[in-house]
């Protein structure tokens, strides 16, 4: 007789926990409490559909936080995997110049998502919408739209809690937390990062990129390009520092990062394109000479001295670790993505819940972190996978 498996939320992680159930062995259904599946996943494709990322696994598996929790399920499932699964259900991928992996062009979200329905109904994958889990009864069954679910797996998949417009509001926390299940608050992450810029500079800046800078903040480098905002700072040269941006918030109420504004060029390289050039004034040096752009030079000239900035020495050192003070991160609901919600000592490394048997909790409701460029989803990808494997195995 099959096992029943009651999958609760219709994101990423819950459609590749699907897919690879053996359909032999389990009969499954997903329930969602919205009236459509995959809200979130739609809206992020709107910015931006990466999928993935194509760099060596060893390397991509670095790029999370912390950085051996999820080793397991990017192996069981890897970049290359997910490639192809999804060239299985038809939609062609391709890497593009940041090594990024995109849907063939002209394949829209929409589309995809329609495809990866489309492939578990072929599997016999039952989706009930508008069902909306609220607790557990006395026997540890969900109670879903106020009726028990007899089930002898349940899988949650309920989201982070950014993006409350699609349904990812995080409110599932407290339900956790009164079963005695460790959990963690919420926190922004890939989200903007607040600077109190001067008045004149944002109010001639504002919407500026930073480009082909890096930027560090506890001995992290990122590289890539950053907006400046009127709230602050945002892009993918920052978001890859948000754990070490809010572990400094935390401790000492403000985190300074350090832009290089000419990764290209060392301190001494820059030192001398400044002493020998035969431009007299500094400004149009750093614009001719080392192609800065307007922002960068309106930054230096209106951050450090006049002493230090007609200075080629103390100048070529705030070019290359210049010091910027972020005082506090942006909303949970504005951010891309969320850390907080179930602490991962609370999962076993299958993701069951150490205090309730056959109990499980993938995707984003987990405590772990990665920036964008498609770590978010591959990783919500490899966890449904990874417990599909495992459950697969179960006599």
């Amino acid at each position: 007789m099959k096992k029943r498996i009651a999958i609760i939320g219709s994101g990423p992680s819950a459609f590749l926990l699907a897919a690879f159930l053996d359909a032999e062995k389990f009969t499954t259904t997903i329930y969602e409490k919205n009236k459509t599946a995959g809200r979130k996943f739609l809206v992020a494709g709107k910015g931006g559909f990466n999928l993935t990322h194509s760099e060596p696994i060893d390397q991509l598996i670095k790029r999370y936080t912390p950085d051996d929790f999820l080793n397991k399920a990017l192996l069981d499932f890897t970049n290359i995997d997910f490639r192809d699964w999804l060239d299985k259900i038809e939609v062609p991928t391709y890497i593009g110049s940041s090594k990024r992996v995109y849907p063939k062009e002209g394949i829209k979200p929409i589309e995809l998502l329609t495809s990866i329905l489309n492939h578990l109904k072929e599997k016999g994958i039952t989706i009930k919408y508008e069902h909306t889990f609220s607790d557990w009864d006395d026997k540890d069954n969900p109670i879903i739209n106020k009726k028990t679910i007899q089930t002898d797996y349940t899988v949650f998949s309920l989201g982070g809690g950014s993006w409350k417009v699609t349904g990812s509001d995080g409110n599932w926390l407290d339900t956790f937390s009164k079963k005695g299940i460790k959990t963690k608050p919420f926190k922004a992450s890939n989200c903007s990062y607040q600077v109190a810029w001067k008045d004149k500079f944002i109010q001639k800046h504002e919407g500026t990129p930073l480009k082909n800078i890096t930027i560090s903040c506890n001995n992290r480098i990122q590289k890539g390009e950053a907006v400046i905002t009127k709230f602050g700072l945002e892009g993918n040269s920052i978001y890859g520092l948000g754990p070490q941006i809010r572990d400094k918030l935390l401790t000492d109420y403000k985190a300074t990062v350090f832009i290089d504004f000419k990764p290209s060029l060392t301190a001494e390289k820059i030192h001398s394109k400044i002493t020998l050039s035969n431009h007299k004034n500094t400004t149009q040096i750093l614009k001719k000479e080392l192609k800065l752009s307007p922002s960068i030079i309106e930054l230096l000239k209106t951050s450090i001295s006049k002493a230090a900035y007609l200075n080629a020495e103390s100048l070529s050192k705030n070019i290359k670790k210049f010091p910027l003070e972020i005082v506090n991160t942006a909303s949970v609901d504005e951010a891309i993505s969320t850390v907080g919600g179930i602490d991962l000592n609370a999962v076993s490394e299958n993701f069951e819940l150490k205090k309730m048997a056959n109990q499980f909790c993938i995707g984003e409701m987990l405590d772990w972190d990665a920036p964008t460029g498609g770590y978010l989803l591959q990783a919500c990808a490899s966890n449904g996978v990874h417990l599909a494997k495992h459950l697969n195995e179960i006599d």
